[in-house]
């Protein structure tokens, strides 16, 4: 039988349309989050990402651990729940998780293969809309209010219509296009290029402190900038995540798209220093992945709240809190290193819901890292667990809000639904 094929040729096209309860704009682990919850609570959800995947930077940047879950010493307890229960528990019995457990914090590290299916198959079985490899063009809002998200992907344009946002792109893209205010840090903070290396020898693999020892004393040499490089090992497969590099993370699009080639360039030098400086450890070892830039903090919102480094350090209870953490402050200010402020067995520091709600908006939340906070306090709750949290206390104040305005939202109420994460 002969191939059936037709000829076309573009004409004025005209948008696909989306109507939503709740539009949530990334598809990492803050935004996963507020789009489960509210589909759980029956709402029409639409979740939309730039990237052709689900996971954002938890999946496509290989972070490879879940920081801040976990208090603090030896009673240390689970911070945040919600997806984070499902996580543990499906991840946990697939062998896919690595609790390593320190003096005072705790870090759990993931497969990212696994992550992501069990990402995207949450999605699924919750019947959210999903709109991958999106670009936002324009948010259309009367006041206060968003209206209108329009998106281009390389099938068509797509306009989403929602009753509420969420804004979990990270970099504050949503309330940036939307012409609210935002912040910027008055100097760099560097991203990483994560990368993992297969077929490592464990038997010959260095201490944490003779390795960081070898990487201060050996960086220069091997051109390599950070001198305070780690890795993330899974006991037993021959496999870590490797976070030893420092790159710039400018928001310029020409630099940006430049950045993954300059951090790339210095995994090379690192797998250099790898394999001379620790032959039978790394000799054999392979790159299995070099992951997508890892962007830690660019542009947030200016909200109704500045989350303070004093605050931070005082272990503030706000009357509005909605997550909570005890990760030290792990500000990456330098090329270097970075800043590790660790606090004691009994600290818990919070957020608070005016962290989260930007200025000037009545139907729009923030989660994940481009919440308002100064650099220093937002180092220290941008990381795994608080991020799931806030985006489950996102999704539950826009539930109760929709048709109004955020900032009035009955806190007790929400604080009543998120209990297990305060």
């Amino acid at each position: 039988m002969a191939n059936q094929v037709r000829t076309v040729r573009r004409t004025e096209s005209r948008p696909w349309h989306v109507d939503a309860d709740l539009c949530v704009v990334g598809a990492g682990i803050s935004g996963v989050s507020a789009a489960l919850e509210a589909a759980a609570l029956g709402r029409r959800v639409v979740l939309v990402d730039s990237l052709p995947m689900l996971g954002g930077q938890a999946v496509g940047s290989i972070i490879g651990t879940f920081c801040g879950l976990f208090s603090n010493g030896p009673n240390r307890i689970q911070l945040t729940h919600g997806i984070a229960d499902g996580i543990l528990e499906d991840l946990g019995k697939a062998g896919a998780l690595h609790h390593n457990v320190g003096p005072l914090t705790t870090v759990v590290y993931y497969d990212e293969v696994a992550l992501g299916r069990w990402i995207e198959q949450k999605i699924r079985d919750a019947g959210i809309t999903v709109v991958l490899g999106a670009v936002l063009r324009e948010a259309r809002r009367e006041g206060g209010r968003l209206q209108r998200l329009e998106l281009a992907t390389r099938y068509g344009d797509v306009h989403v219509d929602a009753r509420g946002y969420v804004d979990a792109s990270g970099d504050a893209a949503l309330a940036w296009l939307a012409g609210l205010d935002c912040r910027e840090p008055d100097v760099p903070i560097f991203g990483t290029q994560m990368f993992v290396l297969e077929h490592l020898d464990e038997a010959h693999l260095p201490t944490r402190e003779a390795f960081t020892a070898r990487i201060k004393e050996k960086a220069a040499q091997y051109g390599i900038s950070r001198d305070d490089g780690l890795f993330f090992r899974f006991p037993g497969r021959g496999v870590a995540a490797m976070n030893m590099t420092h790159m710039e993370t400018p928001l310029d699009p020409l630099a940006a798209s430049a950045t993954a080639l300059a951090g790339r360039e210095q995994v090379d030098r690192v797998i250099e220093f790898l394999k001379a400086e620790y032959p039978r450890a790394f000799g054999a070892a392979r790159i299995r992945a070099y992951a997508l830039p890892g962007i830690r903090q660019t542009r947030w919102i200016a909200g109704l709240h500045q989350l303070t480094t004093d605050e931070v350090r005082a272990a503030t209870r706000f009357p509005d809190t909605v997550a909570r953490t005890s990760w030290p402050v792990e500000l990456h200010d330098q090329p270097e290193g970075y800043v590790w402020e660790p606090f004691g067995e009994d600290h818990v520091h919070t957020v608070p819901l005016r962290s989260l709600i930007p200025a000037g908006s009545d139907n729009l939340v923030a989660a994940g890292r481009c919440i308002d906070a100064d650099a220093a306090a937002l180092s220290s709750v941008r990381v795994m667990g608080p991020c799931i949290a806030m985006g489950a206390a996102a999704a539950h104040a826009l539930d109760l809000t929709l048709g109004g305005k955020v900032r009035d939202v009955d806190v007790p109420a929400l604080q009543e639904r998120i209990r297990a994460n305060i």
